[in-house]
């Protein structure tokens, strides 16, 4: 595979200039703001997997930002597999701080979503609406799922969470159908929404993670 090979899928875009995307690149600072506000939420607090979940969230905005500007497969690699990490250490961290859990089912809850989302890109992959988008909604589904399973209020964190999601994934799958109507696209709202929804299930697991007695006897990981 040629990974310098330059790759072209937003509607902002018109070449392959390095600010050929200038807002699509320049909204991945609400990653950053979002990162340095939950860094700052976290001040003081003996939970390292919320600081290790902002370290991930920091660099998914830069990892988006190399790609909306490069726009290469490498770049696409550092813009994917940061929210992947996101994915797989939020729910590690939501099964220990929130559905208290032990550390090794804590482990098979996290190993779970594999299959899951193995079983559903087959089925969403047929639904010609969602297009490229179809790769996420596993992962609002997993959050719906934790809305459901999740005790109060950490259950109704998860479905301001799955909304978000939700608005998210419509502006992403809008963009290029669009494009014609908003010549700059919708894809920047992914980035504004993405960065409010990682923000808040940062949040979520640490307004659970401090009232835990687990975590306040500083055996959180």
């Amino acid at each position: 595979m040629d990974w310098s090979a330059q790759v072209d899928g937003y509607c902002e875009r018109l070449d392959f200039a390095f600010w050929a995307e200038p807002v699509n690149a320049l909204t991945n600072l609400a990653f950053l703001i979002a990162a340095a506000v939950m860094a700052w939420r976290l001040r003081g607090e003996r939970l390292p997997l919320a600081n290790l979940l902002v370290g991930i969230l920091a660099a998914i905005g830069i990892g988006s930002f190399l790609f909306h500007t490069f726009a290469t497969r490498w770049a696409g690699l550092a813009d994917v597999l940061p929210i992947l990490l996101f994915v797989f250490a939020h729910t590690f961290a939501s099964a220990r701080g929130i559905l208290r859990l032990g550390l090794w089912q804590s482990v098979a809850v996290t190993v779970a979503f594999v299959p899951f989302a193995a079983i559903l890109a087959p089925v969403l992959g047929q639904i010609t609406l969602l297009g490229s988008s179809s790769a996420y909604v596993p992962v609002l589904l997993w959050i719906g799922l934790f809305a459901l399973i999740a005790p109060r209020p950490s259950n109704w964190h998860f479905a301001i969470a799955f909304g978000l999601l939700t608005l998210s994934l419509t502006a992403r799958g809008l963009d290029l159908p669009l494009c014609e109507t908003i010549p700059l696209g919708t894809h920047f709202l992914w980035h504004i929404l993405n960065g409010c929804l990682l923000g808040w299930l940062i949040e979520t697991y640490r307004r659970a993670a401090i009232q835990a007695p687990l975590a306040k006897a500083g055996h959180e990981g």
